[in-house]
């Protein structure tokens, strides 16, 4: 799956651990810093993990908080991915594009928090309660942003 993300993304910068760069030959080495980077260009850091137990340790160690997602067709380990990650947002094959305020029928946003607790001073009920949003999926995708200044999302299926 690594060389076919590689060849269908020809605009992204790809990192990858030691096993990725064994498939991929001349993609870019991934360091440590890259697995906590959240980045403001086409960036991309890939790592290979033997078991969704791997996986689920790196998300504890590196996941954002905010929202993180599985694709797979095992329901048994989407499940388990779905009560297991602690994050805002937890997708099941469905595009993390739907973790926006407009998507989630807020509004516009006016913050992004990633922090367990949020209220601060004299606090009523209603600000003792975060949520854990869960969304499963079949592929879905979110739609194109519209106005002035939208860039379109690339949505495409690869082949398998």
């Amino acid at each position: 799956m690594v060389p076919l993300l590689a060849r269908s993304l020809p605009e992204v910068e790809l990192r990858g651990c030691p096993r990725c760069l064994a498939l991929v030959p001349g993609l870019a080495a991934a360091s440590e810093a890259d697995w906590d980077a959240e980045y403001g260009a086409p960036v991309l850091a890939l790592r290979i993990v033997d078991d969704l137990d791997a996986a689920l340790a790196h998300i504890r160690a590196h996941g954002s908080g905010h929202t993180e997602a599985i694709v797979t067709e095992d329901p048994e380990a989407a499940g388990r991915f779905l009560r297991e990650v602690d994050a805002a947002g937890v997708y099941h094959n469905a595009s993390t594009r739907f973790a926006d305020g407009y998507r989630y029928g807020f509004g516009a946003e006016v913050g992004i928090s990633t922090s367990r607790i949020h209220a601060r001073g004299p606090v009523g009920i209603e600000g003792l309660v975060t949520v854990k949003y869960l969304l499963r999926g079949t592929g879905q995708v979110v739609a194109d942003y519209a106005g002035p200044g939208a860039r379109p999302f690339r949505h495409e299926d690869l082949p398998r």
